[in-house]
């Protein structure tokens, strides 16, 4: 069994994804589906479907957190505008920086929660990927997942997941070209 197409889609993707991060959100997400193609691979190769499914829960709930998180934003602001109309006493007042702050709040504590639960699923499928193939590394950026999404309220984390992408490079490119098939069908 090849393992070379996940590589090459896991390295790229892996490297897009990081590169979106500073650049335009599209290579990002060109990236994540690229991952995402990688993943179905080695899921394939080892005839675990756990392997995927866990990593496109966390690839859904990552790009869930994103809408609900905006959702929650601005049904807070439209909450807030809605009643000054409906009390006119008070149409007078702009919204006030606290609505804003805690719609900003909400909004940022919705996103940290999914993106938490996502990074949950992102480290199982990572860890299964690391006990099949032997490549650590999958191991390591799994974890740095967790942690970085765990203490990215306290904006550590971002520097933790920044790091867990450059692992999640190395690991995608320290992927075997083949597996046996005794590996393969798990004997």
């Amino acid at each position: 069994m090849y393992l070379s197409q996940a590589k090459t889609f896991g390295g790229i993707g892996a490297i897009l994804s990081l590169i979106g991060v500073f650049f335009y959100g599209i290579l990002t997400i060109v990236g994540i589906v690229f991952i995402l193609i990688a993943v179905k691979y080695i899921s394939d190769a080892f005839k675990e479907e756990g392997i995927f499914k866990d990593y496109l829960i966390s690839f859904i709930l990552r790009f869930v957190a994103i809408f609900v998180a905006l959702a929650s934003f601005f049904a807070i602001l439209g909450f807030d505008i809605f009643y000054k109309l409906m009390h006119p006493h008070e149409l007078e007042k702009s919204l006030k920086a606290m609505h804003v702050i805690l719609a900003f709040l909400i909004a940022f504590i919705v996103l940290w929660l999914i993106f938490l639960i996502a990074s949950i699923f992102l480290k199982r499928s990572y860890y299964e990927i690391a006990e099949k193939t032997g490549v650590t590394a999958f191991h390591t950026t799994g974890l740095l997942y967790l942690v970085g999404s765990a203490t990215s309220i306290i904006l550590i984390g971002l520097l933790i997941i920044f790091i867990a992408k450059i692992f999640e490079i190395i690991a995608f490119f320290s992927l075997p070209e083949e597996i046996k098939k005794s590996e393969a069908n798990g004997i």
